[in-house]
């Protein structure tokens, strides 16, 4: 069976054709600059050349068209007609409580994801956006709701709740949720299976690190804790976000720059993480790692506070399991970044952590890092979503 993956942001969606039988991606492409001048489509089926069209794209829905039209047409699609794609999974960045799990999608699950979308302003009215235009372009094709928050739903009351009165959990579900558990849930599996253990059976800390960034305690197979919390803001230090701090620091700043709370909320969301603390330098890994080996003093101060803020919740979440058997690290910085791996690693000698340096510089591939002696073992394990997407629908359909 051939699924469709669609991850659908305000003005972009990326896309996989994947194949559930070999599980490999048939052809991939990303909608870029939906509603705005300059969109274009980037098209690539395996094995053949990138394709870039630049084209109107005035909303989603035809966003989707060309999607589906460059999958079928004639001279390099990947399938004769849409009755060759059996399914459609849908990232949903926020389920809330309702949802622990993959959903197919109906007209029932589309209003509790609409009724989500104040905890996910940015990415919920998004997702459904790219739900509606499938469901209108392909009738009659299932289609499944997985979602970012669901692997996170096996956390202990304990670890989601907040130290604020109970009464705005009760009526606003303000909690901590997490995100990227998609990731989180392949990689803390993809791993056990690389070592050829059940994953029931091992304590796992998957270090999901991009720009974007997040760390999860895996217990016995099921979260039990994790950095993000109500929105994606919380937790570490990222791009752009700046992760946890003092709230009273709201409140100081809007005061001192006479700001209003959503203009302080931007600062925190779009200006601050390695970009800040690096005075503006880049928000991009690549960039900062230059400007550290270039001795730059706010470059080296952005890469050593990211990686510690890294090893103490690696530390947290040690004391959280009781213990620790395996770290992973994954996505865009935790998968090309040798210079990270090591700085955090540092940190972490009393678990018994040496790592092979010469494993510890390839790329691209599931790799034991740590040493045969080393106490606790260190992986890197490229993430893939869109098959754990793709895996999680086949499993409803």
């Amino acid at each position: 069976m051939n699924i469709l993956v669609i991850n659908c942001g305000s003005s972009s969606l990326k896309f996989q054709l994947i194949d559930s039988g070999s599980e490999q991606c048939v052809a991939k492409g990303l909608c870029e600059r939906i509603g705005i001048d300059g969109s274009q489509i980037v098209y690539t089926p395996a094995g053949g050349e990138k394709e870039i069209h630049v084209t109107p794209m005035p909303d989603h829905t035809e966003a989707i068209r060309l999607v589906l039209e460059a999958l079928t047409n004639d001279r390099t699609g990947v399938v004769k007609s849409l009755k060759e794609i059996g399914a459609v999974g849908h990232r949903v960045v926020h389920g809330g409580e309702k949802f622990a799990r993959s959903v197919v999608i109906d007209d029932e699950v589309l209003e509790a994801i609409e009724a989500c979308n104040d905890l996910a302003p940015l990415h919920n009215p998004a997702n459904l956006i790219g739900i509606n235009a499938c469901r209108k372009l392909m009738p009659g094709t299932p289609m499944v709701a997985v979602f970012d928050t669901a692997f996170h739903q096996t956390m202990p009351r304990e670890a989601y709740m907040y130290g604020l009165p109970v009464e705005y959990y009760e009526k606003y579900r303000i909690r901590r949720y997490g995100f990227h558990g998609t990731s989180h849930s392949y990689v803390s599996k993809r791993a056990a299976e690389v070592l050829g253990v059940p994953c029931e059976s091992l304590k796992t800390i998957v270090c999901h690190l991009g720009n974007g960034a997040s760390v999860s305690a895996v217990k016995n197979g099921k979260c039990v804790d994790t950095s993000m919390g109500l929105t994606p803001l919380e937790g570490l230090i990222m791009g752009t976000r700046s992760g946890d701090i003092d709230p009273a620091i709201l409140e100081f700043l809007a005061h001192k720059e006479n700001r209003s709370i959503d203009e302080i909320m931007g600062i925190l969301n779009k200006k601050s993480g390695v970009l800040g603390l690096s005075n503006n330098l880049s928000s991009d890994f690549r960039d900062l790692e230059d400007g550290y080996h270039r001795g730059d003093a706010y470059a080296v101060c952005a890469m050593k506070t990211f990686a510690y803020r890294v090893a103490k919740y690696i530390g947290a979440y040690t004391a959280a399991m009781n213990g620790v058997d395996l770290i992973c690290f994954t996505a865009g910085v935790g998968e090309n970044s040798p210079l990270v791996r090591t700085m955090v690693c540092e940190y972490l000698g009393y678990l018994g952590i040496a790592l092979d340096q010469e494993a510890n510089e390839k790329r691209g591939q599931d790799i034991l890092i740590s040493t045969p002696d080393s106490r606790t073992r260190v992986m890197v394990i490229p993430t893939n979503e869109e098959l754990a997407i793709a895996r999680e629908t086949v499993g409803l359909v």
